[in-house]
């Protein structure tokens, strides 16, 4: 069953692009991309529940179906549908009809490319997909050809190229380490590298995954290599916004993940442990100083992608069951908050013709349904209960208080308390200051702009209140192949015992 749900996953967007490709009307393109999100995020469901716990594999061992991997694609497949179904109202309002058949395209390859990197066992085949998404995507974020949007595509692809090269390095260095024991030639995947980690020199080690983490970590988004985000988010179309932040970066941590499963093979939990957690730290420090004076809607919302991404790379820094749960859990709440919020931005901006905040006023007055819905996401993304990102974030925050991570969880929660104010403080102003009296009045929106967003604002709400026990068993099967320093967190784990309280011991 897990096979053929991974070629239906693969074969879907790529059917779809062949048709479109052969019959290139826009909305045949938007038909058959939305029904290949449909049956893609079907598959998805499929390979999550059905991935084994050490992985399934295919092609001579070059396909991987892990529980890391298939929580990396349901997300991804989520926020491709919803993306899908918001698309067909947002793209129309662009007066680009003559090139919508090739946006969605695009649109299908792109999300192809993220569903690709996931399953990649060979950890240069890997890179090459990531490589893949950079190349593919560019073109998306400046399909508008304004000269801001093609300046944001160059600038996306000269950096994260840049840092997706001392990826490369990093990949090699760690083809070489295994040299030592394996012999001058082997079959690299990632068992092989965990395999091999204890005979491996650990200086060298450590340099691999330094360099990983800043190429990869380039392509996540985490500070100080964020540079190219702001721009490429807030310059693409607002369905590709979404399907960078909620989809393609989560893509991109999977390969840090997995490289630090190898360094904890090798008994190496400190240091990559806590660069990880720096970096985490450091990404929410930009976000926030950032946040707090930003005066464009979609920037704003990148800069929340740096936050979220920094969160998500302290959850793993901190590791135990506690810290790899509450990552994974953020990535799913992050997929669906950032999707309506970028889905809430794109009516902003359509609606009232500019990208600023200070021009965008009495958004809920003119629009009470989507108004209200966004302001719902924009609670939620900065970690208010009771939605889901606040149960994500606060297991999180207990591993950290819980062990060897104390600074870094106080000052993230001082910071998520910074990013609160701020993000809020420019709803207010959109939301409750009065309008310039000689403005236009704003456009209309389609429906098909506001069925996604209740349909990420819902389960937002429910995995707040309900965290299944399913996933937490995933999470703990994660943690186990990750390998993560349990005994470096003992409260952790003893807090998450079946005797505590059930509003204590968080997921069971």
């Amino acid at each position: 069953m897990i096979g053929i749900a991974t070629i239906v996953l693969i074969a879907a967007p790529a059917l779809a692009i062949l048709i479109m490709l052969v019959v290139p009307r826009p909305v045949l393109a938007e038909i058959l991309n939305l029904f290949a999100a449909t049956v893609a995020f079907g598959a998805a469901l499929v390979i999550v529940i059905a991935a084994p716990a050490h992985g399934a594999r295919f092609l001579d061992r070059y396909i991987i179906v892990d529980p890391l991997g298939a929580w990396v694609i349901l997300c991804a497949a989520i926020v491709y549908l919803l993306a899908s179904i918001y698309a067909r109202g947002y793209m129309r309002t662009l007066d680009e009809d003559e090139r919508l058949a090739r946006f969605y395209q695009l649109f299908a390859l792109f999300a192809l490319t993220i569903f690709a990197a996931p399953l990649m066992n060979n950890p240069g085949v890997y890179w090459i997909a990531i490589e893949m998404t950079t190349v593919v995507s560019t073109f998306l974020v400046a399909f508008e050809q304004a000269p801001e949007s093609i300046e944001a595509g160059w600038k996306y692809i000269i950096i994260v190229s840049a840092g997706i090269t001392l990826a490369l390095l990093g990949t090699v260095l760690f083809y070489w380490a295994g040299t030592f024991s394996l012999g001058p030639t082997y079959q690299m995947t990632w068992a092989t590298l965990r395999h091999a980690a204890p005979h491996m020199n650990h200086t060298l080690l450590i340099l691999s995954f330094l360099l990983v983490l800043v190429g990869f970590g380039t392509k996540v988004g985490l500070a100080p290599m964020h540079t190219w985000l702001p721009d490429a988010h807030s310059e693409g179309p607002a369905p590709v916004s979404a399907m960078l932040s909620g989809a393609l970066l989560n893509a991109a941590m999977a390969g840090i993940v997995r490289y630090l499963a190898v360094l904890h093979r090798a008994a190496l939990f400190a240091v990559p442990d806590q660069l990880l957690v720096v970096f985490g730290v450091t990404s929410l420090v930009v976000a926030a100083l950032f946040i707090i004076r930003q005066r464009g809607v979609k920037r704003l919302m990148a800069y929340s992608s740096v936050e979220h991404m920094g969160i998500i790379a302290i959850g793993f820094g901190f590791g135990g069951p506690l810290g790899v749960a509450g990552a994974m859990y953020h990535m799913l709440n992050h997929s669906l908050n950032k999707s309506l919020m970028f889905f809430g931005a794109g009516n902003a901006m359509r609606s009232f013709g500019t990208k600023s905040m200070s021009r965008i006023r009495a958004f809920g007055t003119h629009f009470p349904v989507s108004g209200a819905l966004w302001l719902a996401g924009a609670i939620a993304i900065t970690g208010a209960p009771p939605f889901g990102l606040f149960a994500s974030e606060i297991t999180i925050l207990r591993a950290g208080f819980g062990g060897i991570g104390l600074w870094a969880a106080i000052v993230m929660a001082v910071l998520l308390i910074v990013i609160f104010i701020g993000f809020l403080n420019h709803f207010r102003q959109m939301y409750f200051e009065a309008p310039d009296p000689d403005a236009p009045p704003p456009r209309r929106t389609s429906k098909w702009s506001i069925v996604p967003m209740w349909l990420a604002l819902l389960p937002l709400l429910v995995f707040g209140l309900w965290w299944p026990r399913a996933l937490w068993r995933d999470f703990q099967v994660v943690e186990h192949n990750i390998g993560a320093a349990v005994a470096a967190i003992p409260s952790a784990a003893t807090a998450a015992s079946p005797s505590a309280p059930a509003i204590l011991r968080g997921p069971a």
